[in-house]
């Protein structure tokens, strides 16, 4: 029964590539949920696209419909000679930290966790940075008071996030109430649209006037939830004020698509390290966004606030609590 899977896996992976593999050049896994997620993602491919626009080069992909595809998905590119090879998601971690020490002269990348291997550079993200700015803005375009955070898979990584949320809200004000769920506790909670609305719904329902995903492609239903009650939603990942025009506050970006280009085109000009490398709001690691779809919700205050807080992060004087590195919320 193993063989057959196996044959048949591939057999899906090689109709995936659409033509034969060239040695050096780049490939990409995406994580579960599609490279169209509209999220986390989508940025990745977003890097993609930019990498193949400036270059003309070939980029090979693999869209996961399960995690336990990945440690294949991977060798299969290592062994057809591609490299870089990026892993997308945190969820790829444990089949990178096998496949990395078979491919010593390949080098891999991932996104959103670290490997310690000597040939894979690891990228990850101030989350809670970027949360701060979303928490501010929420907060200050509140009128009830009460907003709403749901989140993907109860990990750290999300945690860091809400905790970061929190902060900014009660910067902006201190009798802010934030409430909050988690979607479930597997990878399967960052691809459940139809959880989101729920839980974004229960958040409505109490009185929360804005609300925040971080959340994946299960965020999509949180947003559709806002703008069906006719309250605010805010985006993360990638820049999801087009959604849901005048009803997406404004979107917290991860700049992953910067993280997979950088490790495409640092690995053509002969530069790729491994290591690890820390994306925050300084460094252009995380962002929020203002464009024509969300700027009559954006007023003059909350930018010039918005701009502060991007200001003080980046030079230090204002501190975001990152429950990863320093403990529990104290928020």
């Amino acid at each position: 029964m193993f063989r057959l899977n196996s044959t048949v896996f591939s057999a899906v992976f090689a109709a995936a590539l659409t033509a034969t593999a060239a040695w050096a050049e780049p490939a990409i896994v995406y994580s579960v949920g599609g490279k169209f997620d509209g999220s986390f993602n989508e940025s990745a491919y977003s890097g993609v696209k930019r990498f193949q626009d400036e270059t003309g080069e070939v980029v090979r992909e693999f869209e996961l419909e399960r995690d336990a595809q990945s440690l294949q998905a991977m060798r299969n590119f290592a062994s057809r000679g591609n490299t870089p090879v990026v892993a997308i998601g945190f969820n790829q971690a444990n089949a990178l930290n096998q496949v990395a020490p078979d491919f010593p002269e390949t080098d891999f990348a991932i996104v959103d966790m670290v490997v310690d291997q000597p040939n894979v550079r690891s990228y990850v993200f101030k989350e809670h940075e970027g949360a701060y700015i979303g928490g501010l803005l929420a907060a200050m375009a509140s009128q009830s008071g009460t907003i709403g955070f749901v989140g993907g898979m109860d990990i750290p990584i999300i945690h860091r996030f809400l905790c970061g949320y929190k902060q900014g809200a009660l910067a902006a004000n201190p009798e802010i109430q934030v409430l909050f769920n988690m979607t479930g506790d597997t990878p399967a909670a960052f691809a459940n649209p139809v959880r989101g609305g729920e839980l974004a719904r229960g958040q409505i329902r109490r009185g929360a006037d804005v609300v925040i995903q971080a959340a994946g492609g299960t965020g999509l239903g949180v947003l559709q939830a806002a703008a069906d009650a006719n309250v605010l939603g805010i985006g993360t990942d990638s820049n999801q004020n087009g959604l849901h025009p005048g009803k997406v506050l404004t979107s917290i970006r991860k700049r992953v698509d910067n993280a997979v280009y950088d490790s495409f085109q640092s690995a053509q000009e002969g530069k790729f390290q491994p290591g690890i490398q820390v994306l925050g709001v300084a460094d252009g690691g995380m962002d929020w966004v203002l464009d024509d779809n969300n700027k009559d919700l954006i007023t003059d205050e909350m930018k010039a606030a918005a701009d502060a807080a991007v200001s003080g992060i980046s030079d230090g004087t204002i501190k975001v609590h990152d429950v990863v590195a320093e403990g529990a919320c104290p928020f």
